[in-house]
Order: structure tokens, then C-alpha cells, then sequence
């Protein structure tokens, strides 16, 4: 029988996340999106001031999946939330219930850092991933519309008078 475990993730991991990174991308046809280099992930993610943090699931000892997050902030609540950036498991290990225990890792640091809100996001044709988050309760946000402004176009933005 497989265990499955977390760990959080470390800068000698930043190889590994990267390949996951991309997998994730390939998977969400969008490869060419990542700009990120080993250097600077491991900068990010584990530097002096970084924002976010990983996870790392592994089967038996063996990497099988991640998850990078962020603590946001609700005026609402007047309380932080814990964001998910990326969840991804391998194709292999889907259906192994790593994504839930990735998941349930996070939901339990939410809770016990006081987070109001556990929030993640979804492309709208992901149909296994929608299935099964809401297979453990969570309910999408659809009367909120995501805006972005990136690249190019957030230094013209900036930059305008």
C-alpha cells in the first residue's frame, strides 16, 4: 500500500517544482506562459522576503505532486485567507487522493493561522478538477469576474501620466 505524505517544500526542491510547474502548464495549454527559471523560483519562493510557500506530496517517499500558496487579506472579514496558486498532482498519482491531502494540508493551516477563507481558482474547462473540488464541498465563486493586467501592458498602466 502507498503512503502518501506532505512536506514543505525547500529551496533544494526549486528543480522539482519547476518541472511541476510546467507539467501544470502543458496540462492547462499553456506552456509557453512560464517565464520562471530555477534561480528565480527558488529566490521567490524560499528568499529573504519571499510571500509564498510550497508543499510537496510524495508517494512513498517519492514526489508525486505540489502546492504554492499565499496568504491574502479580506477587508470584509478583517482577516487574512490563504490563496492556492497551483495545485498539481502527476497523472499517475490522480485518483491516489493526494490532490484531497494536499488540500486537507492546506484547510488545516488556514484554520489553525485564523484564515477566513480557503480561495482558489479554476479554468472554466477543467471539468475533473471542478468535479472534485466540488466533491469536497468547495463552491464556486461565479458572480466574481478575475481581472489581470501583466507584462506589457502593467507597465504601460504604471508608467501612463
Amino acid at each position: 500500500m502507498t503512503r502518501l505524505t506532505i512536506r514543505d517544500a525547500e529551496r533544494k526542491d526549486a528543480g522539482m517544482i519547476l518541472g511541476f510547474i510546467r507539467d501544470l502548464a502543458r496540462y492547462e495549454k499553456a506552456e509557453g506562459c512560464v517565464l520562471t527559471d530555477e534561480a528565480q523560483l527558488a529566490e521567490s519562493l524560499f528568499g529573504d522576503g519571499a510571500n509564498a510557500a510550497g508543499i510537496i506530496c510524495l508517494a512513498d517517499d517519492q514526489p508525486i505532486g505540489f502546492a504554492v500558496y499565499f496568504y491574502n487579506y479580506s477587508t470584509w472579514l478583517g482577516r487574512k485567507g490563504l490563496y492556492l496558486e497551483d495545485l498539481y498532482v502527476t497523472p499517475e498519482a490522480r485518483g491516489t487522493g493526494a490532490g484531497k491531502l494536499l488540500l486537507k494540508h492546506l484547510g488545516k493551516l488556514a484554520v489553525a493561522e485564523g484564515c477566513g477563507r480557503f480561495e482558489w481558482s479554476v479554468l472554466d474547462w477543467n471539468t475533473p478538477a471542478i468535479d472534485f473540488y466540488e466533491s469536497i464541498g468547495a463552491v464556486a465563486q461565479s458572480e466574481w469576474v478575475g481581472y489581470r493586467l501583466e507584462g506589457e501592458g502593467l507597465k504601460r498602466f504604471a508608467e501612463a501620466q
